[in-house]
């Protein structure tokens, strides 16, 4: 599970016009509509392929933990993909995204200065350009490491750096420990 991948999925999800089918039978109807066979979905979410036909049917109603888990997951992950890119494209564009974290936060900094790490509790709004770089690095299957790098250096220019206004010979900053994570659009 993915801290900052996860975050970023339901921060979009917010987006959402209508809510995702909740039923194990419409949310497998669904992933049936969508993938055109029961085939692909039995194959996808590793069980037989009259275990789906029931569901569509409705003569299970039901599903174990584990399958109704995996089930959720993929109707949310295709749920609705024309807002989501729309909601992706405001923040990236206009919107910014906002980031609410409580983490241990310090920075590398010339002598002198009281750079000791420390938990903060902080919201920030962060500008489109690290919006539109948080969702593209996700796009293109970067870890947890690599976003939470792009949002340090967010923080690192909007709430350390106040925009170039304060803090000019600020390195580095260091994004640790994190408690609580949450972005909104």
């Amino acid at each position: 599970m993915s801290l900052f991948g996860d975050g970023l999925e339901a921060a979009v999800q917010k987006a959402f016009t209508r809510p995702a089918p909740k039923s194990a039978g419409a949310q497998m109807r669904y992933l049936v509509k969508q993938m055109k066979g029961t085939k692909a979905v039995a194959q996808m979410l590793r069980i037989s392929q009259r275990t789906v036909e029931r569901y569509v049917k409705d003569q299970i109603k039901k599903p174990r933990p584990d399958l109704a888990a995996r089930l959720e997951r993929e109707v949310k992950a295709r749920w609705q993909p024309q807002i989501r890119a729309r909601a992706r494209q405001k923040a990236a564009t206009t919107g910014g995204i906002v980031i609410d974290t409580r983490a241990r936060m310090g920075y590398t900094a010339p002598i002198g200065s009281t750079d000791q790490d420390r938990i903060r509790h902080l919201t920030v709004a962060l500008p489109p350009q690290y919006a539109a770089r948080l969702f593209d690095a996700q796009a293109a299957g970067a870890g947890d490491q690599q976003l939470q790098e792009i949002a340090a250096e967010g923080l690192k220019e909007v709430y350390f750096q106040d925009g170039g206004r304060r803090a000019g010979s600020l390195e580095e900053v260091r994004f640790t420990d994190i408690e609580h994570l949450e972005f909104d659009l």
